[in-house]
C-alpha cells in the first residue's frame, strides 16, 4: 500500500486559504491580461506586441502555476505520495515551459529591435530566478521522482528543497513587481520627456 502525502489532519481553515490564494492568482493573471489588452495593444508573436507575451507568461508560469505547485502537498494531504509527486512535478513542468516561452519572447523581441539584453535589475533578477527554478526542478526530479535516490538522501535534502522552492517563488514575485515598475517608469519617461521631467533633480 502506498503511503499518503500527509498524516496530519487537514486544518479547518485550509480550504478557505487555498480558495483565497487561487482567487488572488486568477486575479493577477486576469489583470495582467487586461492591462496588456487594454493599455498595451494586446498580445502577438510578431511585431511590437511580441514583448507583451513576456509578462503574461511569467505571471502564469512563475507565479500562478509555481504557487499552485507549492500548495500541492498542503492541499492533497490524503492522496498517495506518488500522486502528489506527479502532480507537483507536472505543475512545475507546465510552469517552466510557459516561463520559457515568455523568456524566448523577450529575447527575440530585443534581437529584432536591436535592443540590449540584461540591461536592468529586473532582467538580472529574472534570469537568476529562471536559472534557479530550472536547477531546483532538475535537482528535485533527481531526488524525488527518479527512482535511484535513497530514502535517507531524500530526507536530508527535503528541507533545502522546500526552503529554496519558497525562496525562488518570492524572488519571482519580486522580479515581477520590478518589471511592472520598470514598465511604468518607461511610460512616464516617454510622457515626461517633452518637458524634461525625467531629468528633474528630484529623481536623481
Amino acid at each position: 500500500m502506498e503511503s499518503h502525502a500527509g498524516l496530519a489532519a487537514t486544518p479547518r481553515a485550509l480550504p478557505y486559504y487555498v480558495a483565497f490564494s487561487q482567487l488572488l492568482g486568477l486575479i493577477a493573471v486576469a489583470t495582467t491580461g487586461a492591462w496588456l489588452g487594454l493599455y498595451r495593444g494586446g498580445i502577438a508573436w510578431q511585431g511590437v506586441l511580441q514583448f507583451n507575451v513576456h509578462p503574461l507568461c511569467m505571471v502564469i508560469g512563475l507565479i500562478f502555476l509555481q504557487g499552485d505547485a507549492l500548495l500541492v502537498y498542503r492541499v492533497f494531504r490524503n492522496e498517495t505520495k506518488r500522486t502528489t509527486k506527479v502532480l507537483h512535478g507536472l505543475l512545475h513542468v507546465f510552469a517552466f515551459i510557459i516561463a520559457l516561452v515568455g523568456l524566448v519572447a523577450v529575447f527575440d523581441y530585443h534581437r529584432k529591435k536591436g535592443y540590449a539584453d540584461l540591461y536592468s535589475l529586473h532582467s538580472w533578477c529574472g534570469i537568476l530566478a529562471f536559472v534557479l527554478y530550472f536547477v531546483q526542478w532538475l535537482v528535485g526530479f533527481g531526488f524525488f521522482l527518479f527512482p535511484g535516490a535513497s530514502f535517507s538522501l531524500r530526507s536530508r535534502y527535503r528541507p533545502q528543497h522546500i526552503f529554496f522552492g519558497a525562496t525562488i517563488f518570492l524572488l519571482a514575485v519580486g522580479t515581477a513587481l520590478l518589471g511592472l515598475k520598470e514598465a511604468l517608469l518607461f511610460k512616464l519617461g516617454r510622457l515626461g520627456r517633452s518637458w524634461n521631467w525625467v531629468n528633474s533633480p528630484q529623481l536623481c
